[in-house]
């Protein structure tokens, strides 16, 4: 061999023995699966950071996103289990079951309502199977946040209620929203809605008819949040994004609060625990966030004391 082809050789294998070990160190790198929505992700990675897991140097994480498209949930349940990910992160009752029924094997860390009862895990302080996280919706909530709505809307009688009917287990949601209303001498109409076109007719079912919509669940759509805006409807999710989006106000469990606890599930699986063995957590912080242009804009005057409860509000 001649001196120059000599050294050209050796060079390239220089340059290829780092690339190699480079790939070959990031394909031993445990990896998760987030199957969830993109702004869940700051303070899930931050808390992973600070348990000693570094995207791309300790660990490597798959984002997913169904966007709405209810269809992908099973194609990117299967992605998860083909890509043979070390843990599956779901956010969401519907996307946790998808997954669910694509393996008994993977780990499952998710965060979604109803777990007991949609058939995730056998129970709270037992999960007995691959599946394990936090628990969302805690059974009260509704009388806390109807009572939120007669504070800040004048005559409210009439109560409409749009649910996502994909969800699991929704009629029990229903059935405790029905029972507090009529506790409070309130009249209540169910809207289910499987579709975000279904969001269009509902609306119109409502008009002149409500004088609030309590949306139940992830909606299908943002724009559920402008056409109640449009609509001058008050509203109440119980998701704060939705009122980033024009909703009047949200009370719910502190999502990034969630996702640093889902990230304590990762870590300690990733570390050799099984999800059986560790019983599944409920939020214990829950926030009120109001947007007062919105208010401005229904025409409501917010009291001075409701603000002062309030944990956030959007100018």
């Amino acid at each position: 061999m001649k001196r120059r082809e000599f050294i050209s050789l050796v060079g390239v294998a220089v340059v290829m023995v780092p690339s190699m070990a480079r790939a070959e160190q990031a394909a031993k790198l445990p990896t998760i699966g987030f199957f969830g929505p993109a702004r869940s992700a700051p303070s899930f990675e931050q808390r992973l950071r600070e348990l000693g897991w570094i995207a791309g140097q300790t660990v490597a994480i798959e984002y997913r996103s169904a966007e709405g498209r209810t269809e992908r949930f099973t194609e990117i349940a299967t992605e998860f289990v083909r890509l043979k990910v070390n843990v599956i992160v779901t956010v969401g009752a519907s996307p946790t079951l998808a997954v669910k029924h694509a393996t008994s094997l993977v780990p499952i860390v998710f965060v979604s309502g109803d777990p007991v009862g949609s058939g995730l895990v056998a129970s709270l302080a037992r999960p007995d199977g691959n599946a394990t996280g936090l628990a969302l919706n805690p059974i009260g909530l509704a009388g806390k946040r109807l009572d939120l709505l007669r504070e800040v809307v004048p005559g409210f009688r009439r109560l409409a209620v749009m649910v996502n009917a994909n969800s699991p287990r929704f009629q029990s949601r229903m059935d405790e929203i029905q029972a507090t209303a009529s506790t409070l001498g309130l009249e209540a109409t169910i809207l289910e809605i499987r579709r975000a076109e279904d969001a269009a007719p509902a609306f119109e079912a409502i008009k002149g008819r409500a004088d609030a919509l309590y949306v139940v669940g992830v909606p299908l759509s943002f724009a559920i949040a402008t056409r109640a805006l449009a609509g001058r409807i008050p509203t109440i999710f119980e998701v704060r994004d939705f009122v980033d989006a024009g909703g009047l106000m949200s009370y719910g469990a502190n999502m990034t609060e969630l996702l640093r606890l889902t990230a304590n599930f990762v870590d300690k699986i990733l570390r050799g625990a099984k999800p059986a063995d560790l019983p599944v957590q409920q939020p214990t912080k829950f926030d009120l966030v109001i947007n007062l242009k919105t208010a401005k804009a229904l025409g409501l005057k917010i009291p001075e004391s409701f603000l002062v409860h309030a944990d956030e509000v959007v100018e």
